[in-house]
């Protein structure tokens, strides 16, 4: 039996994929997999029994991503679950920044009263007037799996679409239009481009990426939208650059006191992945990565444990270990089962910067003094029984 905890409402769409053999409790004490969506996690303790915590989202920083590694907790998120919705948005953002819909509905609103409100209308809507997106540049940095589904939608409104993303993976390059520009230096983006999007996820060398420095070389009619992470850009330099008429208009996904209710911010309450598609996405992939871990072993979009896929097993036995990137783990875990006479007819091992992971699947069931033997070796981190 496998117990989970969510720290947050699920999509049940995703919870029913659960089985008889899993139990949900209310708590993180007994709990061998935890789902999340946006709890802090940083000051929580992690008891013993979890292996696994998958985030119901692209996003990681309200886990704690080393201290779980050196605990051998396995992190999940589910990448492009809720890529759509978000593309919807930013597009949304490109139009109420283009045009004033929201000025217009606003006036409407206090004018409701007005008798010949439609008359009004007609010398009022001058005032609320805009720009088309169609032959615009569009700047996408970031071409991950949102970004890359702008870059193509953009090309559906006729806009010209620069591209930058020097780590492209090859599956990404693959699905990209033929149409996109992809740019090998980011400036030409901030030179060139009426509206700049950002999707790339927060690191040290992308924190404050949009600075003082980059907006100066912007059009001063650029809109900037933000709908990655807040701290992506400096908003403060960007608020300077709309009063000093340097920059046109700020879309974030992301309220703050910096930029709530400022003149040339559009504000949302981070809803970017905040439609019943993107949340039931999130929800199946989510439970689909722990079962397949809890069951299998197997590892899929971890952010701190590399990938590893040995399908279902067919033997009597799999052990699962999470450990240290160091020389000769291996020869010691095959020494020590070899000392005891067990059989490994397959086995893999993967490492991502200072961790590792290897699934043995053994001919026999491993026994408990077997298991606290591999436990004891210098460098692992967590040893468990899948089978």
């Amino acid at each position: 039996m496998y117990q989970y905890t969510c720290l947050n409402p699920i999509a049940q769409v995703g919870l029913d994929l659960f089985g008889a053999e899993y139990n949900k409790v209310d708590g993180l004490d007994a709990a061998d997999a935890v789902l999340v969506r946006s709890a802090a996690m940083h000051e929580m303790e992690l008891p013993k029994s979890l292996h696994a915590i998958a985030r119901a989202g692209a996003g990681v920083n309200n886990i704690p991503l080393e201290k779980c590694a050196e605990e051998g907790i396995v992190v999940f998120n589910t990448p492009g679950a809720n890529a759509n919705g978000v593309k919807e948005l930013v597009f949304a953002g490109m139009l109420l920044a283009s045009r004033d819909v929201v000025g217009g509905v606003q006036w409407v609103k206090e004018n409701k009263d007005e008798a010949d409100v439609a008359k009004m209308a007609e010398k009022a809507k001058k005032a609320f007037a805009g720009t088309e997106l169609k032959g615009k540049k569009l700047g996408v940095i970031g071409l991950g799996a949102i970004g890359i589904k702008v870059a193509n939608t953009a090309r559906h409104f006729g806009m010209e679409v620069y591209g930058y993303d020097p780590y492209i993976s090859v599956d990404a390059a693959w699905r990209l239009s033929r149409d996109i520009k992809h740019i090998n230096n980011v400036e030409e983006i901030y030179q060139e481009c009426d509206y700049i999007t950002i999707h790339v996820p927060l690191l040290d060398s992308t924190k404050n990426m949009i600075n003082a420095e980059a907006i100066a070389m912007m059009k001063d009619t650029v809109v900037v939208l933000n709908f990655a992470r807040d701290i992506l850009v400096d908003e403060v330099a960007m608020l300077e650059a709309i009063k000093a008429g340097k920059a046109g208009k700020y879309v974030s996904d992301f309220p703050n006191p910096t930029t709530a209710g400022q003149e040339g911010v559009l504000v949302m309450p981070h809803i970017g992945a905040s439609t019943a598609e993107s949340e039931d996405n999130c929800a199946v992939m989510a439970v689909k990565e722990v079962m397949d871990f809890l069951e299998n072993g197997n590892i899929k979009n971890s952010v701190n444990y590399p990938a590893c896929d040995m399908g279902c097993c067919a033997t009597p036995g799999r052990v699962a270990i999470c450990h240290k990137n160091i020389p000769n783990m291996i020869g010691q875990f095959t020494s020590l089962l070899a000392a005891e006479e067990i059989n490994i007819p397959n086995m893999i091992n993967k490492s991502r910067g200072d961790y590792a992971y290897s699934l043995l699947d053994l001919d026999a069931v491993a026994t408990e003094a077997v298991i606290t033997k591999l436990k004891d070796i210098k460098g692992v981190l967590k040893v468990r029984v899948v089978k």
